[in-house]
């Protein structure tokens, strides 16, 4: 065989292997973008567990204190427009010093501890954060208030988005239509044409406080979306789009 005819062919060969790479690789030619989506919304529920303390040597004037501290705290939410007489009364807990045998009786003030929990449940929560705000009125005349084991703080109310599936239609469709102007802006960019999704997932929904307090001398609890009437719902999608020639 000719050696030109055999030159040819291998530089055919190359020819054909280099394009062969080239196509192969343009098909794996692609960009991701993040599509966000982002609501203010306001609490549509208000949980407000409003534990309180009362102690005495005499069982029986320790449980009268608290019965009158629970019309007290009944007649303070009536007067803040809540519903006084409809908040749940739970956890009911009796502590007898005596009967610790792990500790000293000798050294505690009172014999008997009584904790009780008062529950708020309202679909006004801006009326119970106004009321909430009021609750030192209750320390002054005497009502000795509390918080769960391990909660950080006083308690205080907590606020709750319970319509979340609502809005979730329409934001899975605005980050998908964000993420697809951001990667048609960087293929036009680049001088590509924007071809079909490759992957794309969708993040999980966050329900965010509205006002983020920052800085280490800050409470971490003013960060908590619960202490907060408002909120933000974000979402966040993730598409990989091919790009063509």
């Amino acid at each position: 065989m000719s050696p030109l005819i055999i030159g040819a062919g291998i530089a055919l060969a190359g020819w054909f292997a280099g394009h062969g790479f080239v196509a192969a690789r343009l098909t794996d030619r692609y960009v991701t973008v993040k599509g966000i989506s982002e609501r203010e919304v306001k609490a549509d529920l208000a949980l407000w567990p409003i534990r309180l303390v009362t102690s005495d040597d005499d069982l029986g004037k320790a449980q009268a204190r608290m019965s009158e501290n629970v019309r007290r705290v009944r007649e303070f939410l009536t007067r803040a427009h809540l519903d006084g007489a409809g908040a749940e009364l739970q956890k009911l807990e009796v502590r007898d010093a005596y009967a610790n045998q792990y500790g000293d009786a000798t050294k505690v003030r009172f014999r008997y501890v009584i904790q009780q929990t008062l529950m708020v449940r309202s679909d006004h929560p801006e009326a119970v954060a106004a009321a909430s705000q009021m609750a030192g009125e209750l320390v002054a005349s005497g009502i000795v208030l509390t918080s769960e084991e391990g909660e950080a703080g006083s308690g205080g109310p907590r606020f709750v988005f319970t319509k979340l599936n609502d809005l979730k239609p329409r934001m899975i469709e605005e980050t998908t239509s964000r993420a697809r102007e951001s990667a048609s802006k960087f293929a036009q960019d680049s001088g590509s044409k924007l071809g079909g999704i490759r992957q794309a997932s969708q993040g999980l929904f966050e329900i965010l406080p509205r006002d983020q307090v920052l800085g280490a001398q800050e409470s971490q609890a003013n960060n908590q979306e619960g202490s907060q009437v408002n909120k933000i719902v974000r979402v966040v999608s993730t598409v990989e789009y091919f790009l063509k020639d």
